[in-house]
């Protein structure tokens, strides 16, 4: 390698690094503001974000940093594609010409609206008041529209917005996989809702001291694969994973007093996305090989710990004794059986991160369909609460008596965050579809499993999904861990053979 490439190479990497750097800052800043941060420091945490985004942006579209980049690319040549280096030229190169599109007065702006606008919505959804969201969210989602319509270039605003989160994945192929899930499981759905035999969900509502969840959430995340000496787990009021350095990922979760699954589930979620950040290459933190490759992969991964594995017999198994000593009350006259068909029961319900797997991709639908909606300017803001209903009551049966329940239930428009949610369902796809492959391969799952052993998959998902970073695009990622491309039949044909095997 060329001394003269070697000398650009380390330059593109030290500013890359530093860019991470300030991100590294902002992000601490805002998990500080979702953990502990007085109600009346909002508005000067909105500035401090604000500024050190903008700074980064600043420091991310710099001519020189672009020179280098192209220099580097052209120096590339024919080396393998999939290499650090050459994944790292391509991916910044990639990064630095969609963040040339974007003013840097209009990230600052983003950042103080998106900032505010967590705030708001978290005053807003206790209040259950849609009224006092409205302005801000009007505001994020006019900028939103401009951004979007910067990065398409003269396409689809909305198709640019997701290209952020899953990159190569159009709106057109979104709608598709949509169409293909949508009938078989709005089908199965209501199979399942017409069996004689039901499970007892009501033994999940029963009182379960919050102190004691917290205990059972660190025992199981720990268990599963979570390097404590490396993260940490916190509680807010929508559950989260963010990475601030190589050796620093915080989850959160929430709790319930009455309803067990929120604050496990919630944890185990968090913990897959967490194991992934961890599982990432350290060296090469702040760089694309050290960085995810896509929300839909690290969505398969937090979809993955929390359902293939953790709605399993062979988890309850191992964690049923457990539970029933933190919790004796409650599960004394519970068997394993019971707990593991209540945790599997299947019925429309209103939020979703605490939806059933059958239905759960669903709620998916509805906000892809709404956020497409009002970026593309066929929905105002305003009239988002009786679309969000008449959509809940056309794809499940159900409407929400409350805007917390319903239009508010969900950080992420307050967050900016449009083009999201689609990612949610491509990570079901591809945790389902992992997942079979690493039992079939392993051979021994599920009896590691009920002894509480988890260490043989989590080094599976390590070798096949983590350490790749960015050098794999995430089509590339399942194609190569599985030989074949990316498809719905491993989740339905997952779903059907477990509610078989519950519901008779």
């Amino acid at each position: 390698m060329p001394n003269q490439w070697i000398v650009v190479f380390r330059a593109i990497c030290k500013h890359a690094r530093h860019a991470a750097l300030l991100q590294s800052i902002a992000d601490t800043l805002e998990w500080d503001e979702r953990t502990g941060m007085p109600i009346a420091a909002g508005d000067y945490r909105a500035e401090q974000v604000s500024t050190l985004r903008a700074m980064t942006h600043e420091h991310l579209t710099k001519p020189c940093y672009g020179e280098w980049l192209e220099s580097a690319s052209q120096a590339i040549g024919d080396q393998d594609p999939h290499s650090h280096e050459a994944t790292t030229v391509r991916e910044l190169l990639r990064d630095w010409k969609r963040n040339c599109r974007l003013p840097v007065d209009l990230v600052k702006r983003m950042s103080e609206a998106t900032v505010k606008g967590q705030q708001i919505w978290d005053v807003a959804r206790k209040a259950d008041s849609f009224a006092s969201f409205q302005p801000q969210l009007t505001e994020i989602v006019s900028l939103k529209r401009e951004i979007g319509s910067l990065l398409a270039d003269g396409g689809d605003a909305y198709g640019a917005l997701v290209d952020e989160y899953e990159p190569g994945v159009s709106v057109k192929s979104l709608s598709e996989v949509f169409a293909e899930l949508r009938g078989p499981l709005v089908h199965l759905v209501a199979k399942l809702q017409c069996s004689n035999k039901q499970p007892k969900v009501s033994l999940l509502q029963r009182q379960f001291p919050i102190d004691g969840q917290r205990k059972l959430s660190h025992y199981v995340a720990e268990a599963i694969g979570f390097d404590f000496t490396r993260g940490r787990l916190s509680e807010t009021s929508h559950p989260f994973c963010t990475r601030l350095g190589p050796d620093d990922c915080r989850i959160l979760s929430r709790y319930d007093g009455h309803w067990l699954p929120a604050g496990l589930y919630g944890t185990m979620h968090e913990a897959g996305h967490g194991m992934y950040e961890q599982g990432l290459p350290r060296d090469w933190y702040g760089l694309p090989p050290g960085s995810y490759t896509s929300l839909g992969i690290h969505e398969s991964q937090s979809r993955l710990w929390e359902n293939q594995v953790g709605r399993s017999k062979a988890f309850w198994t191992w964690l049923f004794p457990k539970a029933k000593e933190i919790f004796p009350a409650a599960l004394s006259d519970c068997t394993v059986e019971d707990v593991h068909f209540a945790v599997n029961a299947v019925r429309p319900s209103l939020i979703r991160v605490e939806a059933d797997e059958a239905t759960y991709n669903l709620h998916v639908i509805i906000r892809f369909e709404l956020e497409r909606a009002l970026i593309g300017g066929e929905l105002v803001v305003g009239d988002l609460p009786g679309a969000w209903n008449d959509a809940y009551r056309d794809c499940l049966g159900i409407v929400s008596p409350t805007a917390a329940d319903g239009v508010l239930q969900d950080v992420h428009w307050s967050a900016g965050l449009f083009g999201y949610f689609p990612t949610y369902t491509l990570g079901n796809l591809a945790a389902a579809q992992l997942f079979a492959t690493a039992k079939q391969q392993i051979g021994t799952l599920d009896e590691q499993m009920s002894s509480g052993n988890f260490g043989e998959l989590l080094a599976w998902l390590a070798a096949n999904v983590h350490r790749f970073g960015r050098c794999l695009t995430g089509e590339e990622i399942v194609q190569k861990a599985t030989q074949k491309p990316l498809s719905a039949s491993p989740l339905l044909r997952s779903l059907e053979t477990r509610y078989e095997q519950l519901f008779g």
